[in-house]
């Protein structure tokens, strides 16, 4: 083993790709997945993720989603999947495309935020008319709201419930491919031609188009009316803009249930707050307190 190189990248670099692990830079840590970027000792770069035991099925699903996507939207080549030795760790291999990302080329004013979040809309367009096979797993709502309750408190869900209806009520249309966290962070800018590509397919399922497309909005905080229509101008498919708000107040709960007490909690309750002030008829009225004499 290569002296700086964690055990379970070294064994999983020469398990999925033959060749040692030279050197390792980690570049994301989560709870269920840590990435590094892989010198190999034949002088290639390539990206290894790690999952703990209990992600496998993300494990899975990422690299099937990736081959199954290919044909419509740039992503990075597959490399190896599979189990590390030695280890409970599962590991996905690809091709390291590079440091340039649409998000750090907006922040460096490379890139405009208009043309940031259009580049996001036709990436999203393209994901979504990737065929959807039978195996793809799905979330159902029933799941996600489940899973959100557990995270905060009864009247907060109590407080979306019209937004929870109207997803339950919404017509079903054919599920897409939805990537469900796409930001400028996960794509990557590579080549001479500078092509995007979506990489970190872990919370990929099928499911409907709006609720990726509010996925997006969320994350990259395009609430205002704006913002969100560059994106949704941009998006090439038809779009149920209604459905598509009630998304939106969904994934925005959900991330002020996933975020850190404090200031950044306190910034998702402020947008949730901004949203029942901008579309009241997604959020239910507090009764008013009674008072007895």
């Amino acid at each position: 083993m290569t002296a700086g190189v964690p055990p379970a990248v070294s064994r999983a670099a020469l398990a999925l790709t033959g060749v040692p692990a030279r050197t390792a830079c980690r570049l994301s840590a989560r709870t269920r997945t840590v990435v590094y970027r892989v010198g190999l000792s034949d002088r290639r770069s390539v990206v290894i993720k790690l999952y703990a035991a209990t992600a496998r099925r993300n494990a899975i699903t990422e690299s099937a989603a990736i081959r199954a996507v290919a044909d419509h939207v740039a992503v990075p080549a597959l490399i190896g999947y599979g189990h590390v030795p030695g280890h409970e760790a599962t590991a996905l291999v690809t091709a390291d495309l590079g440091p340039l990302t649409l998000g750090s080329a907006m922040r460096s004013s490379r890139i405009s935020d208009e043309r940031a979040l259009k580049d996001l809309a036709g990436l999203l367009g393209r994901l979504h008319r990737a065929p959807v096979q039978p195996w793809v797993p799905r979330r159902p709502l029933h799941e996600q709201v489940t899973s959100l309750g557990r995270r905060c408190p009864p009247s907060s869900l109590d407080r979306i419930a019209p937004a929870l209806a109207a997803i339950a009520d919404a017509v079903h249309t054919a599920p897409v491919w939805c990537h469900g966290d796409l930001h400028g962070d996960n794509v990557v800018i590579a080549g001479p031609r500078a092509i995007r590509h979506l990489v970190d397919f872990t919370d990929a399922a099928a499911g409907p188009r709006e609720s990726d497309v509010a996925q997006t909005l969320v994350m990259t905080g395009a609430l205002s009316t704006l913002r969100a229509r560059a994106v949704t101008d941009a998006y090439p498919l038809a779009l149920d803009h209604h459905l598509l708000g009630a998304w939106v107040v969904f994934h925005t709960l959900r991330s002020w249930a996933h975020s850190s007490p404090g200031d950044d909690r306190a910034r998702w309750a402020g947008r949730l707050d901004e949203l029942s002030r901008r579309t009241p008829h997604l959020f239910r009225v507090p009764r008013p307190e009674r008072t007895y004499r």
